[in-house]
């Protein structure tokens, strides 16, 4: 694709890496095949090929408008496009540079300016969080249907196993996650200790900065991110092998700190580290032998739902399905599975109607071989899904724990 940036872009970080990604793209048009949003709204626009168009017009100093805002806002940044794309096209990282110049071009109203506020001081502290989502537990009978589908049950945690091993790890406890589903990261550390693998926390790390960072505060990500690599990089020097991730959303955001460094010459050097250092505990099984399976597992049907940052994201379709059936489960067949469930972060709770015609969808396939369970690898998936799911919706490390024999 050809581009002719403006002045304002012309020899500047975001123009250059912009202009970089524009020029990969060959209008073939098979990212429109793959996009939620198109298979739904059927506009162009409302497709990668059409949301480059004009991310390009703003890069060459066109007007940019509500309109252009709104069809940037659908896009739920699931990255179906990026593994159909022949040319390698990085459009996820391109939509981020265009939402940040929408976001400097065209000022949200008041209401909308605040609603991403709240969501940017609340969902990534999980001190701030965890009271309303106990209030929310704890009046759920009272609150409307949409409200009360948004609140998840109450988790009871099992404890964390208590003994050392050589070999250590570091994880990432993550948010929401620590709060909504805590047992989540100790069902990975139960898992890992039968390994021989000690899981840890960092207590100073706290959210990987996605949050922010798709809502185009890319500067308050950015603090995240060196908090974060502060926290861990005392570990990182004492032999952690790696960082393990059981969100995947934060999995894909993580390993991309180095990118996102990349200009931080007090950081580049250490957030490279970090990324490569980082694994999805699906990575980190996946190169290890089970210990024993409980008789009953073979009887237990599992529909897995992959996370678009898992296999888009990071590229690493199949790894759990095929852990799984090691562990003697039957996976379920689903149709469309490349398709996101429009949980998408935020996606959600920016864009209600949208998310929960995706949502819907995905159940259809997700429960039509009637499974025992659902199974995701992503907090965000697994509360979306779980709102209105007939079957129970789990984080697939937790059904994993209970298949396993104890040690």
């Amino acid at each position: 694709m050809q581009t002719r940036l403006s002045k304002e872009f012309l020899n500047t970080p975001e123009g250059e890496e912009a202009d970089s990604i524009l020029r990969a793209c060959v209008h073939c048009g098979f990212c429109t095949a793959t996009c939620p949003t198109y298979q739904l709204l059927g506009d162009e626009l409302d497709g990668p090929r059409g949301r480059i168009y004009l991310i390009k017009q703003m890069l060459e100093g066109e007007t940019v408008s509500d309109r252009t805002r709104l069809h940037l806002d659908r896009c739920l940044t699931c990255r179906a496009c990026e593994t159909t794309c022949p040319s390698g096209v990085r459009y996820g990282r391109l939509a981020d540079i265009g939402r940040a110049i929408v976001e400097r071009k065209v000022p949200r109203s008041p209401l909308a300016s605040a609603q991403r506020y709240l969501l940017r001081k609340l969902i990534p502290w999980p001190r701030r969080f965890a009271p309303l989502l106990r209030a929310g537990q704890w009046l759920k009978p009272l609150l409307p249907p949409a409200l009360r589908s948004k609140v998840p049950a109450a988790q009871s945690v099992a404890p964390w196993p208590a003994r050392n091993h050589p070999r250590r790890m570091l994880a990432l406890a993550g948010c929401v996650q620590s709060v909504a589903t805590p047992d989540t990261s100790a069902a990975a550390a139960r898992v890992l200790d039968r390994l021989g693998i000690q899981l840890t926390v960092a207590g100073e790390a706290g959210c990987c900065g996605a949050v922010s960072h798709h809502l185009s505060a890319h500067q308050e990500a950015l603090d995240f991110i060196r908090r974060n690599i502060d926290a861990w990089w005392p570990h990182i020097e004492q032999g952690a092998e790696a960082i393990v991730i059981t969100a995947s959303g934060c999995g894909v955001m993580i390993k991309e700190y180095g990118e996102l460094l990349k200009h931080d010459g007090a950081y580049a050097d250490k957030a490279r580290r970090v990324s490569a250092l980082t694994r999805d505990i699906s990575e980190v099984l996946d190169a290890e032998d089970l210990p024993a399976i409980k008789a009953h597992a073979a009887n237990r049907k599992v529909a897995f739902h992959s996370p678009c940052t898992l296999q888009h994201g990071q590229q690493l379709n199949g790894v759990v399905e095929s852990i799984l059936a090691r562990a003697g489960l039957q996976l379920t067949a689903v149709a469309d599975a490349h398709l996101c469930c429009g949980s998408a972060g935020t996606y959600s709770i920016l864009q209600p109607a949208l998310s929960k015609r995706l949502r819907d969808n995905k159940l259809d396939t997700l429960q039509q071989d009637k499974p025992d369970i659902i199974a995701t690898a992503n907090i965000g998936c697994q509360l979306h899904l779980a709102g209105a799911s007939e079957v129970p919706v789990k984080h697939w490390i937790e059904v994993l724990d209970e298949t396993l024999e104890p040690t």
